[in-house]
């Protein structure tokens, strides 16, 4: 009902893919879990504290003497405070401690990084709607002109100026455009679908709202991909997350180095016990035995690795070969970044290129169908000549729709890397 109530704005769009995609929703239960580990991260700097109590009960034959036994019933209660420490474990707590937060900061990166890919995908399936669109227009306009231009060549036939057989062609013209305006609109159909399940939305009711998406000039290009490069380079998510990932391999390293270092831990504990039976009468008071029983605790100890069977050994060699394994990932991603802004640069371009061209080249179609038709009205031109010239006015205008967006996108996608909003101009 949501979805059939109103249109969606690209705005509406965005902030719905991104509050309800299954990938971003994983995310944020992960930024809650890594946010769990850092609490716990920072416990293992406290000391631990536990208390105990038992009461146990002996009954049965009890030898007090050799050869004389008795029935006894005894009970024996404790209780018990203990706490314990780790003084020093070669930085292990620490290091485990900044790890936990480097964890969650590259979570909250990753995070960053699909909803900017999600609002890419959102931003060019929605203007893949709007090319479809356009494309029906365009569509369901000749479809009206073959509809009129049958109605003029029936005039003229029974005016006895044109054959009948132009009839023929006029109706086929007709059955072609109405093909046309099928397709236009499975297209256009299947454009809104693929939205919709980007969205997780129904797709029954669901439309969107048009965007005047102006026509495109030079003033949008990029005149050098330097500064689209340096922003990129110094702020994209990929490349941060790629430099946090090898502080997370060096403090790996670390804390498999703590494996070579002693530990030293502390413990107290404080503890009282009772016990009394059947067989005296006059064993002292419950609570007066817990206050002459009582006692403390107290202990250091040292524990100093001599061998491991190269467990530490390997540990260390593993975590230096993740060091570098992290250094080639930041090498890779800035390639990665690189090509994928020039390869984007060049696209834009091009584009701007193609989308003159076919400004260029719809002018010349529309003055040459104009021709055609009074060419053709005035007995000079065949039917099947003006279906031609026709035809190419639908290509030229096709063209250039297709020419506008795909220039309106490329021009995002660099938007994109340089951090700025994606809603069309």
């Amino acid at each position: 009902m949501f979805s059939q109530e109103r249109k969606w704005s690209l705005q509406d769009c965005v902030t719905h893919a991104l509050n309800n995609n299954i990938t971003v929703k994983r995310t944020e239960n992960q930024l809650l879990i890594d946010e769990q580990d850092v609490v716990a991260a920072k416990g293992r700097f406290l000391p631990s504290l536990s208390a105990s109590a038992s009461h146990g009960i002996s009954l049965g034959q009890t030898e007090l003497f050799t050869g004389s036994f008795v029935n006894r019933t005894s009970h024996s209660t404790s209780f018990g405070v203990g706490s314990s420490a780790t003084v020093f474990n070669g930085l292990r707590i620490k290091n485990s401690y900044e790890l936990s937060k480097l964890n969650l900061e590259t979570t909250n990166i990753e995070l960053s990084k699909i909803k900017d890919d999600i609002s890419l995908n959102v931003v060019d399936a929605y203007l893949r709607v709007l090319f479809n669109k356009e494309n029906l227009e365009i569509a369901q306009v000749q479809y009206e002109f073959s509809l009129k231009q049958l109605d003029q060549v029936k005039g003229l036939v029974d005016a006895g100026v044109q054959p009948r057989a132009n009839i023929y062609d006029a109706e086929a013209t007709l059955s072609r455009d109405s093909q046309n305006v099928t397709v236009a609109e499975n297209n256009y159909n299947l454009a809104l679908l693929s939205l919709s399940q980007l969205l997780q939305v129904p797709f029954e009711g669901f439309n969107v709202e048009t965007i005047a998406v102006d026509t495109p000039s030079e003033a949008l290009l990029y005149k050098t991909v330097t500064p689209v490069l340096n922003h990129a380079l110094g702020n994209r998510q990929e490349i941060t997350l790629a430099e946090r990932n090898i502080e997370k391999a060096s403090l790996n390293t670390e804390i498999s180095k703590s494996g070579y270092y002693p530990s030293v831990s502390l413990s107290y504990g404080f503890g009282t016990s009772a016990f009394y039976s059947n067989l005296t009468d006059n064993e002292p008071e419950f609570l007066s035995q817990l206050n002459d029983n009582k006692g403390h605790r107290f202990s250091l100890s040292l524990n100093i690795p001599v061998f491991s069977k190269f467990q530490n050994k390997t540990a260390v060699a593993k975590a230096k070969i993740q060091e570098k394994n992290r250094q080639l990932d930041l090498e890779q991603a800035k390639l990665t970044v690189e090509s994928n802004i020039q390869r984007a640069f060049t696209d834009a371009q091009a584009a701007f290129k193609t989308f003159e061209a076919a400004k260029k080249s719809l002018v010349s179609q529309e003055l040459a169908f104009n021709n055609s038709k009074e060419r053709y009205n005035i007995g000079s031109m065949t039917a099947y000549e003006l279906e031609q010239a026709r035809v190419a006015l639908i290509n030229a205008q096709s063209s250039l729709i297709n020419a506008k967006y795909d220039f309106v996108f490329k021009t995002k996608v660099l938007d994109f890397y340089m951090g700025k909003t994606l809603t069309p101009r």
